[in-house]
């Protein structure tokens, strides 16, 4: 698609995969707290990032961060190592 709105999508998505994930949340709670009612749903279906962790993003931006600054993501949060899954 060509279209004006196609083309904001693209750019956003674009900004987007160059950020760390705390960053990319943090920027679209942001965008969603300035689009207003419906933000976090549209830009849920514009990033395909899911409304939870835009929801997480908004509540980080108020001072409610469970990542500590130096962390993209809390301590035990992600895959596991492999060499851990094979022997358990």
């Amino acid at each position: 698609p060509r279209s004006a709105e196609a083309t904001e999508h693209r750019k956003l998505n674009r900004v987007l995969s160059s950020l760390d994930e705390k960053h990319a949340r943090r920027v679209l709670g942001l965008l969603a707290e300035m689009m207003g009612h419906g933000g976090i749903a549209q830009l849920s279906r514009v990033t395909g990032v899911s409304r939870t962790t835009i929801l997480q993003g908004q509540r980080e931006l108020v001072g409610n961060d469970p990542v500590p600054e130096d962390r993209v993501r809390r301590a035990g949060g992600g895959r596991k190592p492999l060499e851990k899954k094979r022997h358990g």
